[in-house]
């Protein structure tokens, strides 16, 4: 009898991301046809048939494990410990001197190399 049930949901979850889709389309192809209408009007007709076509996609299968997961993920983003201004500060000045003393040990040796290989090869720059 599960494999029953699992294959009726599967079916009517696959009607409704036919429907869901044919919902989104219309908004598009709506707005197309009536352009000559209130801007009012339409935006609220597309965020009306936006959210029908979000409430049918949530009550399917991946819909809710969709939802599931970002629950999940607003209490994880609740546990992270966020830096202070000054120590976002800070570390970013960290970061800013290192980039610079990095690129100019690349930039001195880059130069060394071609020196190098300008007086290996003989030919000047």
């Amino acid at each position: 009898m599960s494999a029953n049930t699992e294959n009726t949901a599967s079916a009517m979850d696959s009607v409704k991301w036919v429907l869901v889709f044919a919902l989104l389309i219309a908004c598009v192809a709506g707005n197309t046809m009536y352009g000559e209408m209130s801007v009012l009007v339409r935006a609220l007709a597309i965020v009306a048939a936006v959210v029908v076509a979000g409430l049918i996609a949530a009550s399917t299968q991946k819909g809710s494990d969709f939802i599931a997961f970002a629950k999940e993920s607003r209490t994880e983003v609740r546990k992270v410990v966020w830096p202070t201004r000054q120590e976002a500060t800070q570390t970013t000045l960290i970061v800013l001197a290192a980039t610079i003393i990095m690129a100019l040990i690349l930039w001195g040796l880059d130069g060394i190399l071609v020196r190098l290989v300008g007086f290996v090869t003989g030919l000047g720059i």
